[in-house]
């Protein structure tokens, strides 16, 4: 080694170069020529593991090899062989300059650092888009976990430069910045409050990619695209992209709709005003009208049979319609819709449906349908509701009721 170092030396001193100009050329000399031998290693170690990585990718079932060859760790990995040369070979060349020899080794050293945390960088990004290709990770916010790993990578790494720089031990600087941890935490407020929110909603399975949540603090109603160590990303429906803080998840209220998704059925909760004033017992006459509509037919011939027959036995006198059991054109009605609903196709007959009365409001009394369609997509949902209230509300003049409506100044 000793000869290598002074290999040029020799040569110039014996060509009658003056000493110090013999000390320039050969450092000059020695440079050029690790910097040649550095850089031929990284050209070959950089196309054999290329070439070996690429192969094994192909004979392995796995994907994830390709994912690495595709966020190209073999290309950061083969940088480490002609690094570990120049650092183990920069104190034969600048053996005459210590002060150089120092700058170099440390700049080096900072270089070897941000390498590391390129290969860290890269494996990560691997990991996580391997994980995405997995179903049971594909909604996870894995995003989150590799900010939060690269976060504490990038700070261990800068600290470890700040330490050589200054050329005070990594234990002693660590140490030294216990005392401005909370500056520290003031400014990573953010990043630690929604590593910890991440957390909370992975393990409580709050929001996953692709759920439909609806957050009214933030104007959002749309799919999950993305959940980030910081940020949750809505695509709204009418495309627009809404942020919402990763821990308002756990400090505010939201709605979720995966559970309507996943239960095969979305719910169709509306309400008719029928007109107080239109509501009437029906007489035998009206009876035998409604009859002629087929969905009541076989609930009239039987309940009418039933309602006589009570009648009779109790001696009510039918002179007024008051007296004794009566039907209601109102209550044919709910049982026309019930009827209607239940043979609809497109209404989830495995979940609740019913047409109810709700309390009387001063404009009349609601008649709700409450069901579920089979059908979750928005816009075949909204044509579902459009079609069944379209009949409600075309039907409503066979029993003789009328739908309230707000007066202008018209008699109504």
């Amino acid at each position: 080694m000793q000869n290598i170092k002074h290999f040029i030396y020799d040569f110039l001193i014996d060509k009658g170069f003056s000493e110090t100009t013999a000390i320039y050329l050969n450092m000059l000399g020695l440079l050029l020529a690790l910097l040649l031998i550095a850089f031929v290693v990284d050209y070959v170690t950089k196309r054999l593991l290329w070439k070996f990585s690429s192969g094994v990718a192909k004979r392995t079932k796995t994907d994830f090899d390709d994912i690495l060859i595709r966020n190209k760790l073999p290309r950061a990995v083969a940088h480490i062989i002609p690094l570990i040369i120049l650092i183990e070979f920069v104190p034969q060349v600048f053996f005459d300059f210590e002060f150089t020899e120092s700058i170099v080794e440390n700049t080096l050293k900072v270089i070897a650092i941000v390498l590391a945390l390129q290969i860290i960088r890269r494996l990560l990004h691997s990991i996580r888009d391997y994980l995405k290709t997995l179903p049971q990770y594909r909604d996870k916010p894995v995003d989150s976990y590799i900010q939060v790993f690269m976060i504490f990578a990038w700070l261990l790494g800068l600290f470890s430069i700040i330490a050589i720089v200054t050329g005070i031990s990594f234990l002693k600087f660590a140490a030294s910045l216990g005392a401005a941890s909370a500056v520290i935490i003031l400014i990573f407020k953010d990043t630690i409050l929604g590593f910890v929110a991440s957390i909370q909603v992975s393990i409580n399975d709050m929001v996953r990619i692709g759920d439909w949540i609806t957050f009214e603090k933030y104007g959002a109603d749309g799919d999950v695209t993305e959940i980030n160590l910081a940020t949750v990303k809505v695509q709204n429906w009418d495309m627009t992209i809404t942020t919402i803080p990763t821990y308002a998840l756990i400090s505010d209220s939201f709605k979720n709709w995966r559970g309507m998704m996943a239960s095969g059925g979305r719910r169709i909760k509306r309400s008719v005003i029928v007109k107080v004033s239109t509501i009437r017992f029906l007489t035998a006459e009206d009876v035998e009208e409604l009859k002629k509509i087929q969905l009541v037919t076989d609930y009239l011939n039987s309940i009418s049979t039933k309602i006589e027959a009570q009648n009779k036995e109790s001696g009510a006198d039918k002179s007024l319609l008051i007296n004794g059991v009566n039907l209601t054109n109102f209550g044919v009605f709910r049982k026309y819709l019930q009827t209607y609903i239940e043979n609809h196709s497109a209404i989830n007959k495995d979940m609740t449906f019913m047409v109810r009365q709700l309390e009387p409001t001063p404009q009349g009394i609601p008649m709700e349908i409450y069901a579920f369609s089979k059908d979750q997509r928005w816009v075949n949902y909204e044509y579902i509701i459009g079609d069944i209230f379209d009949h409600v509300l075309a039907s409503v003049k066979y029993f003789d009721l009328e739908i309230y409506e707000l007066s202008l100044g018209h008699n109504s």
